[in-house]
């Protein structure tokens, strides 16, 4: 979970992640706060965490790219997933995500967004992400309907593998752009 400046969601974000169902075998939730200036590392150091959850620092911001790779660095775990402290995903969705993974139907899961008409994203933000997602459709010649995605799971060692360089919010397009360069296969699911 990268944080940067979460203070009003970090902790609600933190405690439907471990209220959701995600596995029945140990999991945990590394939490990287990436130099906030909000008061959110505050909150995050004034409650006592369940075991499984760690809290990693970054003395000052180096981005959400480098708040991924420093956790992939200390994950101990079969399966990594990314789960952004804004709330704008669901933590309960995780496990259809790695529901594929443990099934063996993919290597690589992206939850994917549907722009519907009643999502609150911005018209350009919308177009945005449809014209980069189809440039890297057109450069890699696949079918991925939401590159930008925020939830994305795979197997740790996959991820790892991936030898990640990015070190803002780009990093979404990183991780596809090596994915589908490298053959991986990608699930969607929405």
């Amino acid at each position: 979970m990268p944080v940067y400046n979460e203070e009003r969601t970090v902790e609600r974000a933190l405690e439907e992640l471990l209220a959701a169902d995600i596995s029945a075998i140990g999991w945990e939730v590394l939490v990287v706060d990436d130099g906030s200036k909000d008061g959110t590392a505050e909150v995050l150091r004034a409650r006592e965490w369940p075991e499984q959850v760690r809290l990693l620092t970054h003395a000052r911001n180096r981005g959400k790219g480098a708040a991924l790779r420093t956790a992939l660095a200390e994950a101990r775990g079969r399966y990594a997933t990314v789960m952004d402290a804004d709330l704008e995903y669901s933590p309960g969705d995780l496990s259809l995500l790695l529901e594929q993974l443990r099934s063996g139907d993919a290597d690589a899961v992206f939850g994917t967004r549907g722009f519907q008409a009643h999502s609150a994203y911005s018209f350009w933000y919308v177009i945005g992400n449809r014209a980069v997602t189809f440039a890297a459709n057109l450069i890699y010649n696949s079918w991925v309907s939401d590159i930008m995605t925020g939830h994305k799971a795979m197997r740790t060692e996959l991820f790892r593998s991936l030898r990640l360089r990015e070190s803002g919010f780009a990093i979404e397009a990183e991780i596809t752009a090596r994915l589908l360069r490298s053959g991986t296969r990608i699930y969607e699911v929405p």
